[in-house]
């Protein structure tokens, strides 16, 4: 788990004119909700919400106006996709104890047979944890693993109190036997054939 503690500062001037405004004095426009409550929109300091969301599924210790801190998970982070920095928070409030559903990532390590690649099924895994409990990713150990082995749900070791709520035979990875030159070969004369035919094509149009 990741947790911060960051003061935020209710805000009062909507639409996408405000917003800017936020921006230019280094703040990062926010919604906070959950729990039956009204939604509350917020301004973030935006160098210190970006070291913090630096990790998925950050947990944060707001502060609203000075006001008693209470907690809050980063739901859906929206970033500028050429700059990186973040243009708009979305906020779940969270207690202790309490648990949510939540992607976390997958990590490969070890080594697996030298003749074999990995196929990931998937990236992420949804798992039901306690809010101030998740993990910051799950390791798959692919040690020793030969060709034709597989990685489902059921293998994967989870923290303790982590649910996964899926299927247990839900596939994670694979590990599949490495192409051939021959073969690499084939495919790269094959995209060259058939990016040829695209351009004879288009020169016949003309």
């Amino acid at each position: 788990m990741s947790e911060n503690k960051i003061a935020a500062v209710s805000r009062t001037e909507f639409g996408k004119g405000a917003a800017r405004r936020t921006r230019r004095a280094g703040l990062v426009p926010a919604v906070l909700y959950g729990h039956g409550t009204d939604p509350v929109h917020l301004s973030l300091p935006g160098h210190e919400l970006l070291l913090a969301l630096r990790v998925a599924n950050a947990v944060l210790e707001l502060s609203v106006d000075g006001g008693k801190d209470q907690l809050a998970l980063a739901k859906q982070v929206q970033r500028n996709p050429v700059k990186g920095n973040i243009e708009h928070l979305d906020l779940v409030i969270v207690r202790k104890g309490e648990k949510v559903t939540v992607e976390v990532p997958l990590v490969v390590v070890g080594d697996h047979a030298s003749d074999g690649v990995i196929v990931m099924d998937q990236q992420t895994i949804a798992l039901l944890v306690e809010a101030t409990h998740i993990p910051a990713d799950i390791e798959i150990d692919v040690t020793g693993l030969e060709v034709g082995s597989t990685v489902t749900a059921a293998d994967l070791k989870l923290p303790s109190g982590a649910v996964f709520p899926g299927e247990p035979g839900d596939l994670i990875l694979s590990v599949s036997a490495a192409p051939s030159q021959a073969a690499l070969d084939a495919e790269l004369a094959g995209e060259a054939g058939e990016a040829a035919a695209e351009e004879s094509e288009e020169a016949g149009e003309a």
